[in-house]
């Protein structure tokens, strides 16, 4: 599946940025195709830079045209 995929890749490169302090993905156990991200950053002005840097948009357009 490509979501899973793309996003399991998000969590090597965002982790070790600056501001944040937990990256975490969950996938059920229960229910096919259901993910959670768990995520905490220092601050708002860290999660946005987060946002902006290449593998968190590339991850956000793939994830727009994969999800229904």
């Amino acid at each position: 599946m490509e979501f899973r995929r793309d996003l399991l890749q998000m969590i090597a490169p965002t982790q070790p940025e600056p501001g944040c302090l937990a990256f975490h993905v969950f996938e059920s156990l229960a229910e096919l195709r259901v993910f959670a991200i768990h995520s905490e950053w220092t601050d708002e002005t860290a999660f946005e830079c987060h946002a902006q840097l290449p593998h968190a948009v590339r991850f956000l357009k793939a994830a727009e045209q994969l999800l229904t």
